[in-house]
């Protein structure tokens, strides 16, 4: 059973465990207003605003994909549809800026337009400030229209705040009174044999639940494993949700046990709240934040999911080899730490035992003497997964690279570094020759696969160019640093502007 509210009124609804958000508004509560695209997050036109009670006790917004979203997940959370913004010929803001300047053809992608704009609007009328063009683009990269064109849609977001329009009446008189009742939200941790979804609390309950039920499938922001219901029609029989337990929802400050200062960041913690850490400390890392997927992607999305899913083509893990991470595993006999490098073994198998979780994930913090460098190759500019993508770090000490770790992803059936080409560069000038030497040892590093993103041929070539490029960066830096340009640079520029 889940109990949430709906466009400002309660709900008590029973669900399948691989029930998605999309599926239970349009199958079961017969609100058709948010359409099905693409079934995998890529489209927007499902887009819904999902509401949630912060530490401050102020309910904020966020943009989400209702079609890889699990409808577990809205318990004790506040959704928002397209049905409920307007009030008969009275529209939303965001509405009337899209009638007012023609944002619409079809109709078809308008719903989830509409969604994104009303969350970039509440941001704005919470926490004004001017809407830059990078911040828009950054609001609707996940909405794809075939027919309108974009400026009209650009128009509209530029217009709204402007725009006089209908507040429901939940978001203006009763937003406090509506942030109040999901604040006691204390569903979801029932242990039954008989519930199929469970969403623990705490961390000694996602122990307990991982150590009964081995086979269970654990859930964070459900952006790649929903794509096992939506497109290959898994039946998921046990699902774990994570996103609620406290112990895996904050960033804190601490070391590694080996005398590294840095940040443990909790497996659920989502890309977006990431985000402020890695501008202030890993602007590089962050920049490639903005190339990973969507708003509504980053916005559910998990760094510990994506390390988890062990995907070779998953952008964060080749990061993640690069500065050293460590990874705290949980089970029932305590906890334990590891190198990030230990935890993939093979194509989709990990470290962790069946009845282990991942609880954290540590990032060290940046010495002024080392240098992070990540650059992805994929088909889109954004919201697409790579072909390949390439994590360096490096030091250059009285002239010669030092520590040099060369991450890929996309090479391999897993993330992994380039031992042959680290080797060749370790100790050496940064010239050409020493980089013409890691690239003949990056040949034997690989043996990337064929797939639809890129042959095999291609993928070699392209790394082996990625390390050119890093080359290239350094010969740079070395003439003039004043000149370097290129310290968030991860290939092609997220946004336009």
């Amino acid at each position: 059973m889940i109990e949430f509210h709906l466009n400002g009124r309660p709900q008590q609804v029973a669900a399948d465990a691989h029930l998605s958000v999309l599926e239970l508004l349009r199958e079961q509560l017969l609100l058709t207003g948010t359409k099905e695209g693409c079934a995998s997050g890529d489209c927007g036109a499902c887009t819904v605003a999902v509401g949630e009670v912060g530490g401050d006790g102020q309910l904020r917004y966020h943009s989400a994909n209702a079609c890889i979203m699990p409808a577990h997940q809205l318990q004790g959370r506040h959704l928002v549809t397209v049905e409920g913004l307007a009030d008969g010929d009275q529209l939303h803001p965001s509405q009337a800026a899209m009638v007012e300047c023609h944002g619409s053809q079809c109709g078809f992608c308008t719903p989830g337009i509409v969604m994104s704009l009303f969350t970039l609007h509440e941001q704005q009328r919470q926490q004004p400030a001017p809407l830059s063009a990078e911040r828009l683009e950054a609001a609707l990269g996940g909405n794809l229209c075939r027919c309108t064109g974009y400026r009209p849609i650009r128009d509209a977001a530029l217009a709204m705040n402007d725009m006089p329009g209908h507040q429901p009446h939940w978001l203006d008189a009763g937003s406090q009174e509506l942030a109040e009742c999901l604040a006691t939200d204390v569903g979801g941790t029932s242990t039954s044999d008989q519930e199929t979804f469970h969403q623990p609390r705490t961390l000694d309950q996602l122990v307990d639940l991982r150590s009964r039920y081995p086979d269970a499938r654990l859930v964070a922001g459900g952006t790649d494993l929903w794509l096992e219901v939506t497109q290959q029609l898994a039946d998921f029989s046990r699902v774990i949700d994570t996103t609620r337990v406290d112990e895996l929802r904050h960033i804190q400050p601490g070391d590694d046990g080996q005398g590294r200062e840095g940040w443990w960041i909790g497996a659920a913690v989502t890309y977006a709240q990431l985000e402020p850490l890695l501008e202030r400390e890993y602007p590089t890392f962050a920049h490639l934040l903005h190339r990973l997927g969507s708003a509504q992607v980053r916005n559910r999305g998990t760094l510990g999911g994506n390390v988890a899913n062990a995907s070779p083509i998953g952008d964060t893990p080749p990061v993640l080899l690069a500065l050293d991470a460590r990874l705290r595993l949980v089970g029932p006999s305590g906890s334990r730490d590891i190198d990030a490098g230990d935890f993939f073994h093979a194509y989709k198998q990990t470290e962790l035992a069946a009845d282990e979780c991942l609880q954290a994930i540590f990032i060290p913090s940046p010495t002024p003497e080392r240098q992070l460098k990540v650059w992805k190759l994929s088909k889109r500019r954004e919201d697409d997964i790579s072909a390949v993508l390439g994590a360096f770090s490096w030091r250059v000490d009285n002239g010669l690279l030092r520590d040099v770790h060369l991450a890929f992803g996309g090479m391999a059936g897993i993330p992994a570094r380039a031992a042959g080409a680290e080797a060749a560069l370790e100790g050496q000038l940064p010239n050409a020759g020493a980089f013409s030497a890691a690239r003949a040892a990056l040949a034997d590093d690989f043996s990337p696969m064929s797939d639809v993103r890129g042959s095999a041929e291609y993928r070699q070539h392209s790394a082996a160019a990625l390390l050119e490029r890093l080359r290239l960066l350094i010969a740079n830096e070395s003439i003039d640093t004043a000149k370097s340009t290129t310290s968030e640079e991860v290939m092609l520029h997220a946004y336009a502007h």
